[in-house]
């Protein structure tokens, strides 16, 4: 029975073929353009997620005051007995790899001109065997941990000292005592991270040559990097209760820009999908509130001859659902073929602001995003479409014979 109902909702359809046609086209457009817009927001918070637990690590080990205080002299809340902890942490089965890190400001010149430097002492073999290219080597070569005495400098850094590779810069920094100590080093290359505020500052240099400098065997956090980022909950657990006196935060603690990022998107992206879900909506209410006027004569005769309202209602529901549910689809298999299509024919975006690096678009095809999007463009199409035939089949049957 139900067959024979969907059967007569689909030969409904059909009898104004052009304006069924355009409806189920918007409804196509519209499940199309909440797809692309959902899958591009996906593949934003994938990336960002991604480089975010790249730069510091899945999770990040330190005494609490680094996260909580700012410090007087450089690691003044550093960690001692980095080798041990990373052993410790090393045992946890899902922990990859312990990147050690050590941060420290202060100035570097070149002899004529000094400027301020952010400066991060790193182990450089693991650190590029780890992370990947995530910085963009313009000049030079990158740092090896059997070399000391040797930095990279961001563009922005090295247009200002009008350093190049094999140039001999000076930096001066506050030891752990809170006196002044320099260094001469050289420049082993120049990278750009994408973000010309922080190509201006940052400097990378060896993690012996930067605890030389400040006089420490000390450093910052350390960066535990895990086997996948599904990982992150279950390992800061165990690796919180196994160090209480040290705090363990996850890369989300400290992906500031991810948050504020994704925050923005849900609210444009869910306002769009908002928007979108209500025109399908008024362009599916508007041709069944034509067809219903168009058969008012035959909703009268279906009454007369013994059918039910709610039968009626049904009818219409499952009208609006054969036309929300094939534009539905038609939008689905739109999108699914452009987020293919963006992967053969790769599209480079423009830099966003405050960079200077654009980004290959993509569109994630993500099966929850696509079945939450049609059974919401599906039962929309059935509520408005009942709603709308509600009231005319409803009608006293005298009334709605005599309609002309």
């Amino acid at each position: 029975m139900n067959s024979q109902w969907l059967r007569f909702a689909w030969l409904n359809t059909l009898r104004n073929r052009r304006r069924s046609a355009v409806t189920v086209g918007i409804a196509a457009l519209g499940t199309a353009a909440i797809l692309l817009a959902g899958g591009f927001a996906l593949f934003t918070y994938q990336g960002l997620a991604q480089m975010s637990a790249r730069t510091t690590g899945h999770l990040i080990v330190g005494k609490p005051a680094q996260f909580e205080r700012d410090e007087d002299t450089p690691l003044q809340h550093g960690l001692d007995g980095a080798a041990a902890l990373k052993a410790q942490l090393l045992a946890d089965p899902d922990v990859r790899h312990v990147l050690p890190r050590v941060e420290f400001s202060g100035l570097i010149s070149n002899g004529d001109k000094s400027t301020v430097m952010m400066a991060a002492g790193i182990d450089p073999d693991a650190e590029f065997a780890v992370k990947g290219p995530f910085l963009k080597l313009s000049s030079g070569e990158v740092l090896v941990s059997s070399e000391h005495g040797r930095v990279m400098l961001g563009e922005g850094l090295a247009r200002s000292l009008k350093a190049t590779p094999g140039s001999s810069l000076t930096l001066l920094a506050s030891t752990t005592e809170g006196a002044l100590n320099a260094l001469d080093v050289t420049v082993q290359g120049v990278f750009s991270t994408g973000i010309p505020d922080i190509d201006k500052r940052l400097v990378y240099i060896d993690l012996a040559t930067a605890q030389k400098l400040v006089v420490t065997d000390r450093v910052s956090t350390l960066g535990v990097f895990l086997r996948d980022m599904e990982a992150t909950g279950a390992a800061h657990a165990r690796i919180a209760a196994a160090l209480p006196g040290l705090a363990v935060q996850t890369w989300l603690d400290q992906a500031t820009f991810y948050r504020s990022v994704k925050a923005l998107y849900n609210r444009i992206f869910g306002a769009l999908g908002l928007i979108i879900g209500v025109i399908v909506v008024f362009v599916v209410t508007n041709a069944m509130a034509m067809a219903i006027i168009e058969r008012t004569r035959e909703i009268g005769t279906l009454r007369a001859l013994g059918t039910l309202p709610a039968q009626l209602t049904r009818s219409f529901a499952l009208e609006g659902m054969v036309l929300g549910g094939a534009g539905a689809l038609l939008g689905a298999v739109v999108a699914l073929v452009v987020s293919i299509a963006l992967l053969v024919f790769p599209v480079e975006m423009p830099p966003p602001p405050g960079r200077s690096n654009g980004y290959p678009l993509q569109i994630v095809i993500d099966a929850t995003l696509y079945a939450g999007t049609l059974a919401a463009m599906v039962l929309l199409s059935m509520l408005a479409s009942a709603a709308v035939a509600r009231r005319t089949v409803k009608k006293p049957v005298v009334d709605a014979l005599a309609h002309v």
